[in-house]
């Protein structure tokens, strides 16, 4: 079953096309008719979940987990914890749209590769303004043990939209601005304390020659998402770029748990976590 939310502002549409059968993460954003999601243009990692995610404007790693596969601690079964964490590809239990159409909730359960379980109870909507969707999510364990939350969202553009003259704007970028094809190769990503203003941190990808030179900014909570990963992937045929507000630096699991920085959550304790976007 699909669910669209969908909002006009300033003679501009926008519409949502969610997800039920992955954790309601967006399969598509269109603004005036363009999606912005890359499609096929993705590079396969072997996991079907995430192939099929990754091809969407946002999918949700965690709770548990983000990036590549590692060991479960204090297991001697070689079990790990799974690429991106165990949501990606967890159907919704329920889902409910407004009569307006500007307000979609859902409740997501998922069993962690720990053996725990946490529930996701996601709420998105429209600014008041219209002007931007906001995306709120609540993680509580509701398992037997405590576990370490991980979450990191991944704001998929395809390539095809972007131009030389295109920039990632940020105050957490040391320069304030960085042409969109950083690093070396084919593929590249860099992942930076993000900068707080007022609890919130802000990044841009402009111009937007493909979408009539709009601007896309995404803002995200720095409590919970301290940190700005990015990445990019221009191989064989693929060409996408991500922005992706994280819960945690580009470490190991057990060098974040030695440091202190990987934290748990008991049964019944819960964390939250906020971003919004617009395109303008």
């Amino acid at each position: 079953m699909e669910t669209t939310l969908s909002s006009t502002r300033d003679g501009v549409s926008n519409h949502l096309l969610f997800d039920r059968s992955s954790a309601l993460d967006i399969a598509a954003f269109a603004v005036d008719g363009t999606d912005l999601s890359p499609g096929s243009a993705i590079p396969s990692d072997g996991d079907p979940r995430i192939d099929h995610a990754l091809a969407g404007f946002l999918f949700t790693c965690g709770p548990d987990h983000i990036r590549h596969p590692e060991p479960v601690e204090g297991r001697d079964d070689g079990r790990r914890y799974p690429l991106h964490g165990s949501l990606a590809g967890t159907s919704v239990i329920r889902a409910e749209m407004s009569a307006d159409g500007t307000r979609c909730e859902a409740l997501i359960e998922v069993d962690l590769a720990c053996g725990g379980k946490a529930a996701v109870e996601r709420r998105w909507s429209v600014s008041e303004n219209g002007r931007s969707v906001i995306l709120e999510d609540r993680v509580t364990n509701v398992g037997a043990s405590a576990f370490a939350p991980m979450m990191m969202y991944h704001m998929n553009i395809g390539g095809r939209l972007l131009g030389p003259e295109t920039h990632i704007v940020s105050p957490s970028l040391e320069s304030g601005s960085l042409g969109w094809q950083f690093g070396m190769g084919e593929s590249a990503h860099f992942c930076i304390p993000a900068h707080d203003e007022e609890g919130w941190s802000e990044v841009s990808l402009a111009p937007l020659p493909g979408l009539g030179g709009r601007r896309l900014a995404v803002r995200f909570r720095v409590d919970t998402l301290p940190f700005l990963q990015m990445w990019r992937c221009q191989r064989d045929g693929a060409n996408v770029i991500s922005i992706e507000p994280g819960s945690h630096r580009l470490a190991k699991r057990p060098e974040l748990a030695a440091s202190g920085e990987l934290g748990v959550i008991e049964p019944g304790q819960a964390r939250g976590y906020a971003l919004a976007f617009a395109v303008s």
